[in-house]
């Protein structure tokens, strides 16, 4: 079947930070236990819907290695889960507009297909209650939920059982990028070649975020994944080493790698140590961002 829809929407969606990745071992089912606290940054993509010929296209706004653009894709899949779900025959193009890195650790996959969600349930005037888009998006990845959420949130199971974590404090970071991606399954293969058997607990930093004191936030992060992530990637110790050298409260490796982040006490100084990292030309790396978070999840743009 055919609906009406609008002429085109576009939405805004953010890179997430693991402030605490605790993974515990391999279930039945292949995947693992987490108990995670996700962190929505300021790092964002954005992906336009808008009517096409037959089926769905996607069209990347700029070219990037490792981002396919056939029905592989997690954006063109979640449409056409989305367009399953309400009988419908898709006629559509995607435009993605990347600005989170790459296989980073940072769930860009994840974050385009939530925006792929949100934008077909709005250019089909569909008006899906949340609930529906929240398990369409556990179906799509562990990550995708928490993108539809933004800000802060404990996740459980895969990591798509969200509970909100709310605080008045905006935590400044330092993003290092890098020129290589690392692929998520071989670092969790990397993990379980370890023995661990139980999951970091989160109540750490869970608390940090209440205090206004970042130090008290860069004491607390923690992630089970980042000695698998370093052994695998030798050279992010001296990134690490370099973020603290310039000025960071903590580094720490954001989910799988490879991108680091550090934390920051204020925006000043976010830019300071940003500014350090570009000057030293830290081997490995490709950029150097700066982000705040957290903030809300994928959006509709005016």
């Amino acid at each position: 079947m055919t609906v009406s829809s609008r002429s085109a929407v576009r939405v805004r969606v953010p890179a997430k930070i693991n402030l605490h990745l605790g993974v515990g071992p391999l279930r039945d089912d292949n995947f693992h236990d987490v108990a995670s606290v996700f962190h929505a940054v300021s790092l964002v993509d954005e992906l336009t819907l808008e009517p096409g010929p037959p089926g769905i296209r996607l069209i990347l706004e700029q070219p990037h290695t490792g981002v396919p653009v056939d029905r592989t894709n997690l954006a063109a899949r979640a449409v056409q889960m989305l367009a399953d779900h309400v009988n419908i025959e898709p006629a559509v193009t995607i435009r993605l507009r990347k600005g989170i890195p790459v296989a980073g650790g940072m769930a860009g996959g994840s974050a385009d297909a939530a925006a792929a969600l949100v934008a077909g349930d709005a250019l089909w005037n569909l008006a899906l209650p949340p609930e529906t888009l929240h398990a369409l998006a556990a179906r799509l990845g562990s990550d995708v939920p928490f993108a539809l959420h933004g800000g802060d949130a404990l996740g459980l199971g895969r990591g798509e059982q969200l509970t909100p974590l709310t605080h008045p404090y905006r935590r400044h970071w330092v993003l290092a990028t890098a020129r290589e991606g690392l692929s998520t399954p071989a670092v969790y293969a990397e993990f379980d070649r370890g023995g661990r058997t139980t999951a970091s607990d989160p109540a750490a930093v869970i608390k940090a975020l209440d205090d206004p004191d970042p130090n008290a936030l860069a004491d607390a992060l923690t992630n089970d994944l980042q000695d698998a992530a370093l052994s695998l990637r030798p050279g992010l110790q001296q990134v690490l080493k370099a973020g603290k050298q310039a000025g960071a409260l903590q580094g720490i490796v954001s989910g799988s790698g490879p991108t680091c982040a550090f934390l920051a006490p204020d925006p000043e100084r976010a830019e300071h140590i940003a500014n350090r990292l570009r000057i030293a030309e830290v081997p490995g790396v490709s950029a150097v961002r700066v982000a705040h978070g957290s903030v809300e999840g994928a959006r509709l743009c005016p």
